[in-house]
């Protein structure tokens, strides 16, 4: 991404006053989420599933390129009254922040080289949770483009080192079709 990506982000973020609470995906997965240990969200944005995490007990560094949704991200934080590691990175760019990390989380995001990057951020038994639109979800919303969406059945052969727990793909009650997957990194044997 360049300057002009992290501008049009930064506009993007200053011109959205819409609350909301965390991806409906991400909460249908709270039982199988940990409680304890260290996550990361990539390309998090203004922090609401990031903040939904740490209620839970994490401690969860949020990574997006926007200065304007970092600032909003603190600032959910701190009205939720819990911590957040914010830092400004570039994913396509940037070098990652090290791990291992015990959640790695990636929502409506994609950049298909951080796939390869994933297994070595996260610990023995660390969760992978990934969802991003498909091809089909041109069919009803003219966003994101082409270019910013997966083949569909395409998702699976991007997991490098991970095994998939659950994988779906098709239309979410919010109107988007979408692949899903929670991945786990396999433990390494003693």
């Amino acid at each position: 991404m360049s300057q002009e990506d992290r501008q049009r982000w930064n506009s993007k973020y200053q011109q959205s006053s819409a609350q909301r609470g965390p991806s409906g995906f991400l909460r249908s997965l709270e039982d199988r989420l940990p409680r304890t240990g260290r996550a990361l969200d990539l390309a998090g944005g203004p922090g609401h599933d990031a903040c939904w995490l740490a209620q839970r007990g994490l401690d969860v560094t949020l990574v997006d390129i926007s200065d304007v949704a970092l600032a909003q991200a603190e600032m959910h934080a701190r009205d939720a009254g819990v911590s957040l590691t914010c830092l400004r990175l570039d994913l396509e760019a940037d070098a990652l922040p090290p791990g291992p990390f015990d959640l790695v989380v990636c929502l409506n995001y994609l950049w298909r080289p951080l796939f390869a990057a994933v297994p070595r951020l996260l610990a023995p038994g660390g969760l992978f949770v990934f969802a991003q639109p498909t091809r089909s979800n041109l069919q009803r919303h003219p966003h994101p483009s082409a270019r910013f969406l997966l083949e569909e059945g395409e998702l699976p052969g991007l997991l490098q080192g991970l095994q998939s727990l659950s994988f779906t793909e098709g239309w979410t009650d919010a109107g988007r079709h979408e692949a899903r997957v929670l991945a786990q990194k396999l433990q390494q044997a003693p």
